[in-house]
């Protein structure tokens, strides 16, 4: 059966009680060793042995760091825990995509995919922001209200609540299931660049989780003043959600447009930088039955990123309860990507994934197959 996943009550309140130190940046990690009671002169060197035990080993006990004193562990263990965010719903597809129902606070949850078999091995598609304000209307997202940004902790503990699950600790260079970090999920990350730069900082530290910068595609529907800034301060793969080559309809798919139209945006994008053949852009571009699909379409796509090192995603559009849309034919999708392709793009159309359990590009809301315990048993039985 569905039902609504409640992704925010707004009479929740926080629990008391001692806060994580999963999640944090190295400067708050510092600052915490300072309040603990440690020596400003020592606290870099304990902040750097936490560090590493917490998102290297991904420690969930104190016990586990055997290099810090056991009088000062007690003392770290009285005032903080090593917690991540509690997943409160785990489904997994048929294809092997995995979602988590991610609780960040009470009242407050996101939603995280796992997708195998992308990239080197495996992508984790995160979370942002809670909602979304962009309204874009191919969007499952973006029909449900933004709740707030989330934190630079929130953001990096997705991904070690992931890791957990996929028991993917100390941190190895082999047989490595996520390998890249696709910022794709609920909200639009330009609009919280801070706590996603931090972030990034975070996942990609060389002593911890260790995934490399340019395994990291940070994806905004264009939010123009702010592109730029985020290639200078996260030298991140940018991926861009266009979905049309013409104000007039963009303005449909994406009102943000009505805001930096398509020629900001591109030359935006052109200053992006170290953009060239190495770090090419992606576009996203979503098919739509009737839309935006035709071979007129597919040449001004091309006539549009000319000069533009990039890369475009075609991406069957995956249905959501009540959408207005429909997806593209196959042999109306191929014709396009064929046209594209031609003219020297690589235009990958992207097999749909995790469409069973609504965890398919653009289908992340509050909603999701739902079904009590002794109902997943049961199917697990006669499967």
């Amino acid at each position: 059966m569905s039902t609504a996943l409640n992704i925010y009550d707004p009479s929740a309140k926080a629990e008391a009680g001692p806060s994580s130190l999963a999640g944090l940046t190295r400067a708050q990690m510092r600052d915490a060793m300072i309040s603990a009671g440690v020596e400003d002169r020592k606290a870099k060197m304990r902040a750097e042995q936490a560090w590493r035990w917490i998102y290297h080993h991904g420690a969930r006990d104190f016990d586990m760091m055997t290099n810090i004193a056991k009088d000062q562990r007690s003392v770290l263990a009285e005032q903080f825990t090593l917690d991540r965010p509690e997943i409160v719903e785990r489904l997994v597809s048929v294809d092997g995509t995995r979602k988590y129902l991610i609780r960040l606070a009470p009242g407050v949850e996101c939603e995280t995919v796992f997708i195998p078999d992308v990239g080197r091995a495996g992508a984790l598609c995160v979370s942002s922001q809670v909602g979304c304000t962009l309204n874009c209307t191919f969007c499952h997202t973006g029909t449900q209200p933004l709740v707030r940004n989330l934190t630079a902790q929130e953001i990096a503990a997705q991904v070690m609540a992931a890791r957990d699950d996929l028991e993917e600790w100390p941190t190895s260079n082999e047989n490595r299931q996520i390998t890249n970090i696709v910022f794709m999920g609920m909200g639009e990350p330009l609009y919280n660049l801070d706590a996603v730069s931090d972030a990034i900082d975070i996942i990609s530290d060389g002593d911890g989780m260790a995934i490399g910068r340019r395994r990291m595609t940070v994806s905004t529907s264009g939010v123009v003043p702010k592109i730029k800034e985020l290639g200078e301060r996260t030298n991140a793969m940018l991926a861009i959600s266009l979905h049309a080559t013409n104000d007039d309809l963009r303005d449909v798919l994406v009102p943000l447009n009505k805001k930096y139209p398509i020629v900001e945006l591109m030359e935006a994008i052109k200053s992006y930088p170290s953009l060239g053949n190495s770090n090419r852009v992606t576009f996203e571009y979503v098919m739509l039955k009737g839309v935006n699909d035709t071979p007129a379409e597919a040449r001004a796509l091309v006539k549009l990123l000319k000069g533009i090192p990039s890369k475009i995603n075609l991406i069957p559009f995956n249905p959501w309860p009540n959408s207005p849309y429909e997806c593209s034919d196959w042999e109306t999708i191929e014709t396009f990507a064929e046209i594209v392709n031609r003219a020297g793009y690589a235009s990958p159309i992207r097999t749909p994934r995790g469409r069973d359990i609504f965890a398919a590009c653009g289908q992340l809301r509050s909603e999701s197959k739902k079904l009590k315990a002794s109902e997943r048993r049961a199917l697990q039985n006669n499967g």
